[in-house]
């Protein structure tokens, strides 16, 4: 017998109880873990249950337990679970060995004379035998004939189980009179309150089990082993049975604790739209994509959860590993092949402002299976799937969902929530064309054909790229860089995103996991101004508008959070997505970020520095007119910024990593209020703007705090925060920015210090001290990107050109890169990809470049 032997209905109700947020797993003992035997010492588990509860046990979110009948000595001795198992004895009554010493000497003297009773009515029945434990005494007559223990039974029936305050329990030949309550209902309450379980599991046998089945509810499972009446849902036949469905239960929530088979970080390729993004696997499967905006609820999160989460799968039929992935060059589309087949996928550019549109086109000589499993909002609502003439209709969600597949044969599958399609094409006759029309019922033929479709598509980012005025070096990959920036900006908002997905861990497995689908006024002023060094001008222009509409909601501009949605208003409270077991087991899956509420107070910096870029590409460009090169809504902008930093600068912050711990003064965020007034003066020398007379005696207090405060003579460093001695990446700005010389000693210190504590191979750390949360994360690409530049401001060129070219070498197949990397596992880790690795990437190579 194996795991598939059991009924398909227990294994659909395990496969869906595994997948719960907290599962605790109970069983009984004798008839369900061991089988009945003649001589109950030697009831020994079967050693496949055994290896399963433990493994279980050892699961993360995951509790397991017996509750037997047996006193919890002797279940412990002859059950030899491991600690990790919590063993619950008596019925109930014992859940740990000195339980005895809660009994009272009432309780303890009436146990006394129940077991002289029934040791008097053993003693005239052969075959009867008594059973004493800490709280309870059993009388067992399976041993004895039938008429033997029915005679024995009747007399503890009519004798000590009348007495007062003594609690009878009857089971398969045994019946158990406790001096305290048991009931195996109530331990397994217990034990799910104690664990917080979400649902629980139970394996019974007896009819004293029938408590713990009477108790479950809602989600919960109970399974019955053998014949007779029982409240349980579900019945095995066997012991052995319960090994394989304990086995089946662990390999179930393994697999989905561990995100079944996510596919590497690094080797995910970003398709773009103006106004959406998704992410394809290097093997054709659409694994992450929103509607109807990038933050909005994904209706494929294959990413975070696996083929359950919702997937879009495109594979040879005869299997095989794809032969290359790549875009089109100056495309965001993405053409994956084979030997004898190839998709091409990208997001179409003309439908309609509330559509998100996704073409997929299977070319080649060989058939191909096409799986198409949607699952809306996070996969939290059942959906149903409909063929229509030309392709499938989804129904179950708040906005429509259709796929128009003319031609194609759709076979729908369901997992009793949901539906999916499968289907076998051979594009050999023609190509075959899938375009998926989330936010529309429409199934007909769109008013251009594909082909054209895809040109308008293709040439918006050709046309584009081709305008950039790119590094000399490494320039595919920085085109790609540019690209990839270029697809974070939100057209319609005029707003950019950190990166283009939820949740991919800073540390496999961890808890690390946070939303960057939103706009971070530092990122995307960062974002822009690194478009704008390309002479890309007018995304950091729809920025600043975004920034304006968003300073039009607030009392003033020092009460900006450091993070928007996409149309600037402010993030609902961050929410766990307990469904999904995230990226590779990591959880929780997270929507939303509560680092909009935190105090970031150097957010003023880069929106100064970024209109002080712009300007200077306006000149740059033959812009004479000094207010079109320095608009009056942008110098009203940068007021406001000032304003916010004289107000705030005082203040200690949360800094630039977001720490959820208490405040302090972090020396970039002072860095950050020095150069917003530098960056302001200096504009206004520039263009005749006027000026308050306390700025520059602000910026010369600012520098002068910094420089006293921040430098630490234990360390030889400028540290993170005035209070301490740790160091942090982002210090090294106070050299970046011109806050102090680059030839001040104090600054070539600074950089060794940070080399030597924070660099490891060819990533450099945030910092190392304790942040307050568990497990650890890897080396930023942006902290690698500012050691680059910090070593060519002090010289050390061949130092910066070495760890350039190992941050290129971590790029993925496609060119993207994500926020971190692991060194040692040589693995990317966050999300992805991200604006501030592609930023920090593009500012190295135009550097190393002059």
């Amino acid at each position: 017998m194996s795991a598939q032997d059991l009924p398909l209905e227990l294994r659909r109700a395990l496969s869906t109880v595994a997948r719960v947020p907290r599962l605790l797993v109970a069983s009984d003992y004798d008839g369900t873990l061991a089988p009945i035997v003649s001589d109950p010492a030697k009831a020994y588990p079967h050693g496949e249950s055994v290896r399963a509860l433990r493994a279980l046990a050892g699961l993360s979110g995951t509790t397991a337990a017996v509750i037997s009948g047996r006193a919890l000595r002797d279940l412990a001795a002859l059950s030899r679970l491991p600690v990790e198992v919590q063993l619950i004895g008596s019925h109930g009554s014992e859940f740990d060995v000195g339980f005895v010493h809660a009994i009272d000497s009432d309780a303890r003297q009436l146990l006394r004379e129940v077991v002289t009773a029934l040791n008097k009515i053993a003693a005239d029945h052969p075959g009867v035998t008594v059973e004493s434990k800490p709280a309870s005494v059993a009388l067992h007559v399976r041993n004895a004939t039938p008429e033997i223990g029915r005679r024995a039974l009747v007399q503890a029936r009519q004798g000590p189980a009348c007495w007062v305050g003594v609690q009878v329990t009857e089971g398969k030949a045994v019946i158990e009179l406790a001096v305290v309550p048991t009931d195996k209902g109530s331990a397994l309450s217990t034990v799910r309150h104690q664990e917080s379980a979400s649902a629980a599991v139970f394996f019974g046998d007896d009819v004293t089990d029938e408590k713990a089945f009477r108790a479950l509810s809602g989600p919960d499972i109970g399974i019955k082993v053998g014949e007779g009446e029982s409240l349980a849902k579900y019945r095995v036949d066997s012991t052995e049975a319960v090994s394989h469905a304990l086995a089946f239960l662990l390999e179930e929530r393994r697999t989905w604790l561990a995100g079944a088979s996510a596919p590497r970080i690094e080797r995910l390729t970003m398709m773009a739209s103006p106004r959406s993004v998704a992410l394809v696997t290097p093997d054709a499967t659409v694994t992450w994509f929103c509607h109807p905006e990038p933050d909005s609820a994904a209706v494929f999160a294959h990413l975070l959860g696996g083929m359950d989460a919702g997937h879009f799968s495109i594979t040879p039929q005869r299997p095989g590993l794809p032969l290359s992935q790549r875009y089109v060059d100056g495309t965001m589309t993405v053409e994956t092949r084979w030997a004898k087949l190839q998709v091409t996928d990208y997001l179409p550019h003309d439908v309609d402002p509330d559509r998100t549109d996704l073409t997929r086109v299977i070319t080649g000589t060989a058939p191909a299976e096409i799986t198409f499993a949607p699952r809306p909002e996070f996969g939290q609502v059942p959906v149903s799937i409909q063929v229509e003439t030309d392709g499938l209709r989804v129904w179950g969600t708040n906005d429509p969902v259709v796929l128009r597949a003319p031609g194609v044969q759709w076979q729908i599958h369901s997992d009793g929530a949901h539906d999916s399609a499968t289907a076998v094409v051979d594009p050999s006759g023609g190509p075959i064309v899938l375009e998926l029309r989330c936010g529309t019922h429409d199934l007909t033929p769109a008013a251009t054909g594909e082909d054209e479709r895809r040109r308008i598509a293709e040439l918006y980012w050709k046309e584009w790229a081709a305008t950039l005025d790119l590094p000399a070096l490494k320039p595919d990959l920085m085109k790609r860089s540019a690209l990839t920036l270029r697809g974070l900006v939100h057209a319609p908002s005029g707003s950019i995103l950190a990166a283009a997905t939820t949740s991919l861990p800073e540390d496999i497995g961890g808890v690390r996991n946070w939303d960057y689908r939103y706009c971070w006024l530092r990122d995307a002023a960062l974002t822009a101004s690194a478009l704008v060094s390309l002479g890309s001008l007018g995304e950091a222009e729809q920025y600043l508008e975004w920034v304006h509409r968003v300073l039009e909601t607030l009392p003033g501009p020092e009460r900006l959070h450091p993070l928007y949605t996409i149309y600037g208003e402010t993030l609902p409270p961050e929410a766990v997505i307990d469904e999904l077991p995230g990226y590779a087991g990591s959880r929780p899956v997270r929507v939303g970020n509560a680092a909009n509420m935190q105090v970031q107070l150097d957010v003023f910096g880069p929106i100064v520095d970024l209109i002080t870029s712009l300007a200077h590409a306006r000149e740059k460009q033959g812009t004479t007119d000094p207010r079109k090169v320095l608009p009056d809504a942008d110098w009203e902008l940068v007021h406001a910024m000032v304003s916010a930093v004289q107000r705030r600068w005082t203040e200690p912050d949360h800094g630039i990593w977001e720490i959820r711990g208490n405040p302090r003064h972090h020396v970039y965020s002072k860095v950050m209020g020095w150069l917003t007034i530098d960056r302001a003066l200096t504009l206004a020398e520039k263009f005749d703007r006027p000026v308050d007379s306390d700025w520059a005696p602000l910026r010369e207090t600012i520098a002068a705090e910094v420089k006293a405060k921040g430098w630490n003579d234990e360390v030889q460093s400028y540290t993170a925060a005035y209070d301490g001695t740790d160091l942090d990446a982002a210090t090294l700005h106070i050299g970046l920015s011109g806050l102090i010389d680059p030839s001040d000693p104090r600054f070539a210190a600074t950089v060794v210090a940070t080399e030597a504590e924070l660099r490891s191979g060819s990533t450099v750390y945030r910092y190392h001290h304790d942040d307050g949360l568990p497990g650890g994360e890897g080396g930023f690409h942006l902290c690698a990107a500012w050691l680059v530049e910090a070593y060519l401001l002090i010289g050390k060129r061949s130092d910066a050109e070495a760890l350039f070219a190992q941050l290129v070498d971590v790029a993925g197949p496609t060119g993207l890169l994500s926020e971190e990397y692991d060194p040692v596992a040589e693995r990317s880790l966050g999300n992805h990809p991200q604006a501030y690795s592609h930023l920090g990437l593009l500012r190295c190579a135009q550097l190393l470049g002059k």
